[in-house]
């Protein structure tokens, strides 16, 4: 095993004993948080031009809690393939796509 893996296994055991230990409120806002900085990171990588705030917070906005967690797992690796395929999912719901245009965003932005 390789020290950077080493590490991120000791990160994401830590991350995860720090999400056992709170409460469930704080447990989803630390989850909604780490998902929210894979997003920013990948509209930022993949979207250009597209305002990444506005953008994450509709993506994050209209997650269920199961691609929320997915997400949050990914800030240990980064951004993957599976990463925005999860992203693109969301942002291909009806919902997210009203939050889009609330935001004063259109075109193509997945």
């Amino acid at each position: 095993m390789t020290a950077a893996l080493s590490a991120r296994t000791w990160v994401s055991v830590a991350g995860l004993a720090a999400l056992v230990a709170c409460s469930p409120q704080s447990q989803d806002q630390l989850a909604r948080g780490a998902a929210k900085s894979v997003v920013a990171r990948a509209a930022t990588e993949r979207l250009p031009g597209v305002p990444v705030e506005p953008y994450t917070d509709c993506i994050i906005d209209n997650a269920s809690s199961t691609q929320i967690l997915a997400l949050a797992a990914d800030t240990v690796v980064g951004v993957t393939a599976s990463s925005w395929e999860i992203i693109t999912g969301i942002a291909r719901k009806p919902a997210t796509l009203e939050c889009f245009l609330r935001a004063g965003m259109s075109g193509t932005i997945v």
